[in-house]
């Protein structure tokens, strides 16, 4: 049954552990994400020279440090996808215990590197943004926690992940970062509504949501300005935004040419926020579409795989794990054509930044440790035998 499933010979505990990976493991979704990360390492060589040259360094200085740290990045997510669940929901609870701890201390120790938000850990060589690493550890202790709540006696699993999520949002508002304070709390509304809770008390998150946007747009000018210049409808041609669109319009079809864009010399954000605005004018609508297929094949493709699991919380967690990738890319690529307001978000594996990179790639680790063939029949075949009883 497990090989009409999966199409892949099940998997037995005395097999080596790479024999074992390489059978269970999905090679489609593996294959997306080094494409996706080849993609970030091209669109990296067109973007960075100008930020390099502006902070005086090598041409390629900065494509150098994407291509390490994308090294570790799939190093990590290899090694995450060997684990089995229960291993990587203990690493996943120390790892949010040390994470939360350090977003709590940002204020005190954290620095700002002149952006007015205090998000990073500078450790001199590089930089550490505690919130990127947070963010997929979380939900697999929600996805711990709520579906430990359907067991029983089991715990108030459902309250105590309400609890985190706030809380930990509330450390990322503090920030301020409302980008990564909404993922915090989307995150959890998609694994507490998968898990079978009841609706009102999302309704009610929704709502507080709202009140908390109104109250952030009447006290911070920041907020304000960005949700004024997203409503309005001119758009400033000197602006990131402005820039963006006029890049995007310019590449049309198949793009001005490898090399030929200029909107990488007049966006500072050309390498991680708006990096789709750069393949875009330089390579046209047809790698825009590709990079969009790209993410929807890894995101639908995981979600078809976690509906046949049967144990809830590798369900749970990998269905929050998914949803996050994919409206982290969807944020990123929404800013820059206008849809979403203007928010720092990188695009998964294509956007610089050692930390995005890393935690994507223990997120993605974990994603395809959750997707792997096991030897059970579908959840299906369960819910089909109860219905004929």
């Amino acid at each position: 049954m497990t090989e009409m499933v999966y199409g892949a010979l099940p998997a037995h505990s005395g097999d080596p552990v790479l024999p074992r990976w390489w059978r269970t493991v999905d090679k489609l979704t593996i294959t997306c994400i080094l494409i996706l990360f080849g993609i970030g390492i091209l669109l990296g060589l067109a973007a960075s020279p100008p930020l390099a040259a502006r902070n005086g360094f090598e041409p390629f200085y900065y494509v150098q440090r994407q291509a390490f740290f994308g090294g570790l990045a799939l190093i990590v997510m290899l090694i995450a996808s060997m684990m089995d669940p229960r291993q990587l929901r203990r690493l996943s609870t120390v790892a949010f215990v040390i994470t939360f701890i350090a977003l709590a201390l940002l204020p005190f120790f954290g620095t700002d590197y002149g952006k007015g938000a205090y998000r990073w850990y500078s450790l001199g060589f590089t930089s550490l943004q505690p919130s990127e690493f947070l963010k997929p550890v979380f939900i697999v202790v929600s996805a711990w926690l709520i579906g430990s709540a359907s067991e029983i006696n089991g715990p108030p699993g459902r309250q105590m992940s309400l609890v985190l999520a706030m809380i930990s949002s509330g450390f990322l508002v503090m920030q301020p970062d409302f980008g990564q304070a909404s993922i915090v709390l989307f995150s959890w509304g998609v694994v507490y509504f998968v898990g079978g809770a009841p609706m009102l008390p999302l309704l009610g998150i929704g709502a507080l949501a709202s009140l908390a946007g109104v109250f952030a747009y009447n006290n911070s000018v920041h907020f304000a300005r960005r949700i004024d210049g997203f409503l309005s409808p001119d758009i400033d041609p000197t602006s990131q935004i402005g820039y963006a669109t006029n890049a995007i319009q310019e590449g049309g079809l198949f793009g001005v040419g490898v090399g030929e864009g200029s909107v990488k010399w007049f966006l500072p954000d050309a390498h991680t926020d708006f990096i789709i605005a750069v393949a875009a004018e330089e390579y046209g609508l047809i790698l825009v579409l590709l990079i969009v297929a790209l993410y929807a094949l890894i995101v639908m493709r995981s979600l078809l795989r976690l509906m046949r699991e049967r144990d809830a919380f590798i369900r749970l967690a990998g269905t929050g794990l998914v949803c996050m990738f994919g409206v982290q890319a969807m944020i990123n690529m929404g800013v820059a054509v206008r849809l979403l307001p203007t928010k720092g978000m990188t695009l998964p594996f294509v956007s610089y930044g050692g930390s995005s990179l890393i935690a994507m790639g223990a997120a993605m680790g974990m994603l395809l440790a959750f997707t792997r063939a096991r030897p059970q029949g579908e959840i299906s075949d369960i819910l089909g035998k109860r219905n004929r009883r």
